[in-house]
């Protein structure tokens, strides 16, 4: 899904497929001068988990409806700080320690609005979006509930941002 609001590109994917970080930079800031800052956030699976070897992580989504809730909290971003484009990126399938799993990036005239954006979309991301995680490890396999410290993170967020 790609779009473009008010000289502001969008660009939302859901995919198996690896992604290249300075490519996809790349292609949001070409030809742009009004652009000052791109945040970039990239997860990427790991090994560990409260002292469990993860051998590998599938992801699933809901096809259709994951685009368009990410697109829901782009457009939020986009209303609440000045953004010059937007990119998300997020895999789905089986990963292996050390893979990428998603990228954020947001780029705005200024750094601040382009980390708090970023932040958001990730906070998003880790507690709301609709994907579903299932760990393998040596001692089993099994989808993985939400932690709390993500949510809190979430609400922090909130929080502040009423602040303002």
């Amino acid at each position: 899904m790609i779009s473009s609001v008010a000289n502001c590109p969008v660009a939302i994917r859901i995919q198996e497929d690896d992604f290249d970080i300075a490519r996809e930079i790349a292609v949001l800031t070409r030809s742009r001068t009004d652009i000052g800052a791109v945040v970039s956030f990239s997860g990427i699976c790991r090994a560990d988990e409260d002292s469990s070897r993860i051998a590998a992580l599938t992801l699933e989504h809901y096809p259709g409806m994951a685009e368009e809730e990410i697109k829901r909290h782009v457009d939020e971003a986009m209303s609440r700080w000045p953004l010059n484009g937007v990119t998300v990126i997020h895999r789905v399938g089986r990963f292996m320690p050390g893979q990428n799993i998603v990228l954020v990036l947001t780029a705005s005239q200024h750094r601040r609005a382009a980390f708090e954006a970023a932040e958001f979309l990730m906070d998003y991301l880790k507690t709301s979006a609709p994907f579903w995680k299932k760990e393998e490890s040596a001692t089993g396999t099994g989808w993985v509930e939400a932690h709390a410290r993500d949510d809190e993170a979430a609400a922090r967020r909130g929080r502040r941002e009423r602040r303002r």
